[in-house]
This record gives structure tokens, C-alpha cells and sequence, in this order.
């Protein structure tokens, strides 16, 4: 019982039956009050902030683990912003501002965070609201004050010491698992300690099974054999990427960044045309909505999505631990790059395709 209430009874104890009535009425109102405003936005996760220099516009947000269908557009008015979700329990989200730089969102059901910052700035965004969203932010401007060769380190010291977190999945992600020539070892490693802590995290879990099954695509192997059906019927194997230098990669229509990565691609084959060959994994729960994106957007080539997720046998056999990702490979099908961002992927291309 809430002291509101035993303090409500004391002093119905002492009053007669006829005032205890006169006063019910009262009391029931206002505790009818009370309960229905403290329900209403239980659920309800609420993002808002003022970024200087940023006058009008818009930025995205979406779920990378998609706990959220598609990309949520946040328009920006004045510098200000703001953004409400029902959710039914924790999520991490991942806000995509138009200079491509990312921040990770750590919602609650019934939380209020807040951004505040410079957009010319962004690495010194704040970002307060809840206790993960400010370790970041405190994470963050520590990292602000290394040189790059001494980032991993201090990241996995945080993870080491931060196990029952997701700023410390989000960060063996970011850093471990999903940059080029990144340390699988290590990434290993780190995700055992995370399991410890949070031993049914199904992320988690399925990071340590892709990370296992990347000895079998690391750079400098073949490509493994596989056999895939396409979503137009099409049988699709190893096969058909030797011959011609080739770029595997993972995505999704609710992802942001694997949707540019996509629309990237299709320059790349416009201009290489027959000598660049591409073979996409889509992680969409329904073909039909990555039948559409791709129809809308005439991407030629073949493209798997079973529905299965990230359970996708293929986002195993490649490794594949997010989205976007991707492989290069050269004509003889050997792996030469892993998880490329559009730039080292044109670099890439520009010295393995001859003009």
C-alpha cells in the first residue's frame, strides 16, 4: 500500500460513518485520477532534443535488430525535434543523420531521452534520459580524446567491466565484429565474457555462432559452396560468382544504411555492368515487401530472402553478424574484403575491374 493511501485510511478510522461517505466519493475520484494518469504512457518511448547549426530538416531511425519494421522519419524545425513510439520492452534503435554519422538509442518503454548538441560537432552530441544512453555519451567523449590505434582497447575494457549492458553488444558490434579487418579473436572472446552475463540474449548467441562460422569466409579463403533459391525461383550457387569480381551483402528495407549500401551497388553495376557480379541477402520477415523495394528500385540482380531473418542459413555460412555487410570477392572467388563502407567498396572496385 502506497503512503498516500495509509494515510488515507487513518484518517477514515477516525471519522463517522456518515463524513466517511460524504468523502468516498471524493477520494474514489481522485484516485481514478491518479491511476489512469500514471498508465498512459507506459509504453510509450519518447525522443526529443536541439541540435545547433541543424535548422531544418530531417534524419531516420530505425531498429537494426529489427524490432521495428521499416525507417521512421524525425523532422527537424527550428533545430528541434521530436519523436514517440509505443514499445513493449527495451530496444536499441539507431538514429542515421544525414552526414551518414550514426548514434545508438537506448529506449524504454515510458522513457524520455534527450539529444542535444552541434551538428557540425556530432561526435560531441549528449545524450541523456537513461542510465545506458549517458554511459554511452560519457563512453563517447572519452573515445573523443584517443587516437584511433587506442579506441579498441578502451572499448574492450568497457565491455569487460560492462557486461549486462547493450551498450556493450552494441559496441562489440560496432567495433569487433563489423569493421573491416576487424579482430575476430578478440570479438570471440569478448562475446563468451557477454554470454556469461546474459547467457539466453538471443543476439548474443548468434553472434557467437557467425563469429565461429567466419574462419570459413575470412579474407585470403574461398568462398564457401552454398545453394540458394532466389526470390524469382532462381537456383543460385557459388558458381555464379567466379569469373568476374563479385560483392556479397547482407541487408534489410528497415535498415537505413543497407538501403544506401543497395542503392550504391546498383551504380557500381551500372557502371561495371557484366564485369561486376552482386548477390544480395535480405533479412525482411516477408519476401513480398523485399520483392516491392527491389522492383521499385529495378535492382537486376539476384537477391535471397527466405523470411527466416537472421536465421538465414546463408547469414551463417558468410558470417554475416550485421547489417549492412558485405564480402568482396575477386574472379577466382577468393575473399579479399569484408564489411566495406560505399567508399573503400568503390576504391575496392576501381583497382580490381579494369576501365
Amino acid at each position: 500500500m502506497s503512503m498516500k493511501m495509509r494515510k488515507y485510511t487513518q484518517v477514515v478510522k477516525r471519522f463517522s460513518p456518515f463524513y466517511l461517505l460524504t468523502l468516498l466519493p471524493f477520494y474514489l475520484f481522485t484516485s481514478l485520477l491518479l491511476f489512469s494518469s500514471c498508465g498512459t504512457n507506459n509504453g510509450k518511448f519518447r525522443l526529443e532534443g536541439r541540435l545547433r547549426n541543424f535548422n531544418n530538416g530531417e534524419f531516420w531511425i530505425y531498429s537494426p535488430d529489427g524490432d521495428m519494421l521499416g525507417i521512421d522519419t524525425i523532422k527537424v524545425r527550428d533545430g528541434r525535434f521530436s519523436y514517440e513510439r509505443e514499445i513493449d520492452e527495451p530496444m536499441m534503435m539507431i538514429v542515421e543523420f544525414p552526414n551518414y554519422s550514426e548514434q545508438p538509442i537506448f529506449a524504454e518503454p515510458g522513457a524520455k531521452v534527450t539529444i542535444k548538441g552541434d551538428a557540425t560537432h556530432m561526435k560531441e552530441m549528449i545524450i541523456e534520459g537513461t542510465e545506458e544512453n549517458e554511459d554511452m555519451t560519457m563512453l563517447r567523449m572519452k573515445l573523443n580524446d584517443l587516437t584511433p590505434p587506442d579506441i579498441p582497447d578502451a572499448i574492450s575494457e568497457y565491455i569487460k567491466g560492462n557486461r549486462d549492458t547493450r551498450v556493450s553488444i552494441y559496441l562489440l558490434h560496432r567495433y569487433f565484429a563489423q569493421m573491416n579487418g576487424a579482430d575476430y579473436r578478440k570479438a570471440r572472446v569478448l562475446t563468451d565474457m557477454l554470454l556469461e552475463k546474459q547467457p539466453d540474449n538471443p543476439g548474443l548467441l548468434q553472434l557467437q555462432r557467425q563469429l565461429r562460422n567466419l574462419e570459413n569466409c575470412a579474407v585470403n579463403t574461398m568462398l564457401p559452396k552454398f545453394t540458394a533459391t532466389d526470390i524469382k525461383g532462381k537456383q543460385v550457387t557459388e558458381a555464379d560468382l567466379k569469373g568476374k569480381v563479385s560483392v556479397v551483402t547482407a541487408w534489410a528495407t528497415w535498415s537505413y544504411q543497407s538501403v544506401r549500401m543497395q542503392q550504391r551497388l546498383k551504380q557500381f553495376k551500372n557502371t561495371y555492368r557484366d564485369k561486376l557480379g552482386v548477390l544480395s541477402v535480405c533479412l525482411d520477415g516477408q519476401a513480398d515487401i523485399c520483392r516491392r523495394y527491389i522492383a521499385h528500385d529495378s535492382l537486376k540482380w539476384s537477391t535471397v530472402c527466405d523470411g527466416r531473418m537472421w536465421e538465414t542459413p546463408l547469414m551463417q555460412k558468410f558470417g554475416f553478424g550485421d547489417i549492412p555487410s558485405n564480402l568482396l570477392l575477386d574472379a577466382k572467388g577468393r575473399v579479399v574484403a569484408r564489411s566495406m563502407s560505399e567508399q573503400e567498396l568503390e576504391e575496392r572496385l576501381k583497382k580490381l575491374i579494369p576501365q
